[in-house]
């Protein structure tokens, strides 16, 4: 057989596009920020045992990651669905193999459902002033309504000194971004209302599944 009888053979691949490449990095990322919040637990003091349980704990970084890495909204909130799920899950695998089950379910499910908003709400802080005023408002709202929640729901059996650590990283973050990608009033309102309808919006949420529960 003469060598122009043959044919190249030419390896199979399975092209990744670039969003789906984005996501997948995501995952990775919050499924090890997930086991590294587990292991954390052991060396963290006792004031800060409440951020592996609370959707704060997850909104910061799953809000981080989908900021520095999404480049559309259809890609920003199937990404804030992955990153919320795997830091539960990367969470319950590492504490697991540490010796302290712990079942993702009810904290994945959360991650389902409020994955698509913080994941949209996060890239919004990148579109124009309106849609980052608002995004920044609901990320913020989140994370002042859970402190406010803490404080006054399940202080007895909890830290004070996350809950407000909590409050304080959502007024930080609606001032930096009033004050750098806002700087009018008009925004600047809008920014304030949104984060104050949601942080009540979350404090009722949380009480009306609270209730849910004691009636299950």
């Amino acid at each position: 057989m003469t060598d122009s009888a043959l044919v190249p053979v030419t390896s199979f691949r399975v092209p990744i596009a670039p969003s789906a490449a984005r996501i997948l990095f995501v995952a990775a990322i919050a499924f090890a920020l997930g086991g590294l919040t587990s292991v954390g637990q052991t060396f963290l003091p006792e004031d800060a045992a409440s951020l592996a349980n609370s959707t704060a704990g997850w909104t910061a970084p799953t809000a981080l990651l989908v900021f520095s890495t999404a480049r559309s909204f259809r890609e920003a909130i199937p990404a804030g669905v992955v990153s919320f799920v795997a830091l539960t899950l990367g969470y319950a695998v590492v504490s697991t193999l540490r010796g302290f089950p712990f079942d993702p379910t009810t904290w994945a499910v959360i991650g389902v459902l409020a994955g698509p908003v913080i994941g949209a709400a996060a890239f919004a802080l990148r579109r124009g002033r309106m849609a980052a005023a608002v995004g920044g408002g609901l990320l913020a709202g989140v994370l002042i309504g859970e402190g406010v929640y803490g404080l006054t729901v399940v202080a007895a059996t909890t830290s004070p000194v996350f809950w407000w650590a909590s409050i304080v990283l959502g007024g930080v973050l609606v001032f930096v971004v009033a004050a750098r990608r806002l700087r009018d009033i008009r925004s600047t309102m809008v920014i304030i209302s949104a984060a104050a309808v949601t942080a009540a919006s979350f404090v009722g949420a949380y009480l009306a599944l609270g209730a849910l529960f004691a009636v299950l």
